[in-house]
């Protein structure tokens, strides 16, 4: 939109608002009826204002009970995952500990089997 049509924009909004406050005041009707329906407008007003805060404060009601249940889902996922990677790793070190057992029985036996030897060599 160019800048000269966004002025006239601005300036029939403003024109707007300026003819309808004149209208109210200087409608044929007297000061009290005119007051009346000034105070009738600011009513409807604060009442579609309240009507749109509440409706706004129950969407993000909802948006934030939502949120939370996703964080709930989330931190239960996560939880489990880690309870998964716990028994992992529980698994891997028994499984390193067998192994180094092993290994260390292997390496006892072959130095057993090395002295042996080197014994009968030298006795021989």
């Amino acid at each position: 939109m160019s800048e000269r049509a966004g002025d006239f924009l601005k300036g029939l909004l403003i024109g707007g608002v300026i003819g309808a406050v004149v209208g109210i005041l200087y409608a044929p009707k007297s000061g009290r009826e005119t007051r009346e329906d000034i105070g009738r407008k600011a009513e409807e007003l604060v009442a579609k204002a309240k009507e749109e805060y509440e409706q706004a404060l129950e969407k993000s009601k909802k948006t934030y009970e939502t949120a939370v249940s996703r964080l709930k889902k989330l931190e239960e996922t996560a939880r489990e995952k880690v309870g998964e990677l716990e028994a992992k790793a529980g698994v891997m070190v028994e499984k390193g500990k067998e192994s180094l057992e092993d290994n260390k029985s292997r390496l006892k036996r072959a130095i057993d089997a090395g002295v042996e030897a080197y014994k009968e060599e030298k006795s021989a």
